[in-house]
């Protein structure tokens, strides 16, 4: 008797990966913070992150909470690029690890 062969080979995966370059150029260019609203994360929540993360004082805060609440999104804080990245990284590890899914993006400054 004869058996069927069986294909025990690992399965075939991709991973997407897309690498970005910047030019020095765009690392010293400013960027704006944008933060999102959202339905989850807490409004005393944000005022925290805007103000531990992004420095902002307090009145600033809840202005760009309340902005993002009420428009969808907010500008936070206009910062050189790599300072930008590292304070949203910041913010969405910190939201993450608190349950939340609060996000903010970055766009060139005009």
């Amino acid at each position: 008797m004869t058996l069927p062969s069986i294909d025990v080979a690992p399965p075939q995966t991709t991973t997407d990966i897309e690498l970005v370059v910047a030019s020095e150029e765009e690392l010293e260019r400013p960027y704006r913070v944008i933060i999102e609203n959202d339905d989850v994360t807490p409004m005393d929540f944000v005022i925290l992150i805007l103000l531990s993360v992004f420095d902002l004082t307090i009145d600033r805060a809840e202005a760009v909470m309340l902005e993002a609440h009420h428009r969808g999104e907010a500008h936070v804080v206009t910062l050189p690029y790599e300072e930008a990245h590292d304070r949203v990284y910041h913010a969405h590890g910190a939201a993450r690890a608190a349950g939340y899914p609060l996000r903010f993006y970055l766009e060139p400054d005009a």
